[in-house]
Parts: C-alpha cells; sequence; structure tokens
C-alpha cells in the first residue's frame, strides 16, 4: 500500500500557519480543521518561524539566497577537499616509485 503524496502552495503553507494563532496556539486543532498532518503543520509552523517558509511574515529572501549561497560553497569545497585528497595519494605515488 502507497501513500499519496500531496504537495501544498506556499499561500496555502502560510494560510495555515496564520489560523494557529487564531485557534490560539492549538496546532493538533489547525490541522484537523485543514485535514493536514499535525506534523506537517508544526514543520510548516517551523520553518516560518526561521524566516523560511514564503508568504509569512517571519520570511527573508535575504536569508534564503545566503543558505542557498552556502549549499552550493559547502559542496563545491566537498569536490576540492576530494581533488585534493586525490592528488595527494598520486604524488605519494610517484614519489615512490621514482
Amino acid at each position: 500500500m502507497t501513500k499519496k503524496v500531496r504537495t501544498y502552495s506556499d499561500e496555502f503553507k502560510a494560510e495555515a500557519v496564520k489560523k494557529i494563532a487564531d485557534n490560539n496556539g492549538n496546532i493538533s486543532a489547525t490541522a484537523k480543521q485543514l485535514g493536514i498532518a499535525m506534523q506537517t503543520l508544526s514543520n510548516w509552523q517551523n520553518k516560518a518561524n526561521q524566516g523560511k517558509l514564503v508568504g509569512t511574515e517571519q520570511y527573508d529572501p535575504d536569508l534564503m539566497s545566503a543558505l542557498q549561497e552556502i549549499k552550493q560553497l559547502k559542496r563545491q569545497l566537498k569536490v576540492a577537499e576530494e581533488e585534493r585528497e586525490i592528488l595527494k595519494k598520486a604524488t605519494a605515488y610517484f614519489a615512490k616509485h621514482s
């Protein structure tokens, strides 16, 4: 048995997070009203609090672009470190066999 993965728009997520406040912070009741899992709504609220959920007051596009840049730089660093290790091993091999 497979579960169907539902996707929600950013607007829906933002409205759902706003409804939590209307329900006095009750995530469980809000999730039941909207017909979504409580954990899903909780995750959205956490993202909103971190400024990562589009459409909420806390959303900061500068933060999101900075996070994307950090992710890209980490990938580049990993590649550079792997290349350096390969070159170290090659240098040691050729020094040993020359």
